[in-house]
């Protein structure tokens, strides 16, 4: 069932978005020069995928972690990206693709190691990654691997098709306030 509101919700978002996606390429081309950001994550079952954002930090960033990154990296543009959370629209062809679902544990890149090992301990990687989740709408990010491991734990135990939709409009009306940046 979640399969099926996924690429519904998908497939309807990235219709309804176009406008804006566009857009934002082209901003973004004056921005950084380079509005889309890829970078490989762990998937579901650890296979390795790679994640489509839009860029939010110039182009020199060292591809770490959010929480380790600088604040001093992330452009004007990419400020308002991450407050309106427009930067995870993109992501929304992960979702289509089956490497992603709009609710699970939000993908880690794959040199987080002690995260990994707390996730895997706890059977996080058995499910789809997500756009948000219970950690993202509590501001819970990756800079606390444990409690991030334990909350993404508990929300597959607990995911309904309602808390699903609870997740995805907390997200939307601007619950967490996402990533920490240094």
């Amino acid at each position: 069932m979640i399969r099926i509101l996924d690429v519904v919700l998908a497939f309807v978002g990235l219709l309804l978005t176009f406008p804006i996606l566009l857009i934002v390429t082209i901003v973004g081309l004056f921005d950084t020069g380079s509005p889309i950001f890829m970078q490989t994550r762990v998937g579901k079952n650890k296979e390795p995928f790679t994640l489509i954002k839009f860029r939010t930090m110039s182009v020199e960033t060292k591809s770490v972690a959010s929480h380790l990154a600088s604040s001093a990296s992330i452009t004007r543009f990419g400020s308002f990206l991450r407050k309106s959370k427009i930067d995870e629209l993109p992501q929304l062809i992960n979702v289509l693709k089956g490497e992603m679902s709009f609710v699970g544990p939000r993908p880690n890149l794959l040199n987080q190691d002690e995260l990994i090992k707390e996730r895997e301990n706890r059977g996080v990687y058995d499910v789809l990654p997500g756009i948000t989740g219970l950690a993202q709408v509590n501001t819970i990010d990756m800079s606390t691997p444990v409690l991030l491991a334990k909350t993404d734990q508990n929300m597959i135990k607990t995911l309904t098709v309602k808390n699903y939709f609870k997740y995805i409009i907390m997200t939307a009306t601007g619950s967490g306030s996402g990533d920490r940046i240094q």
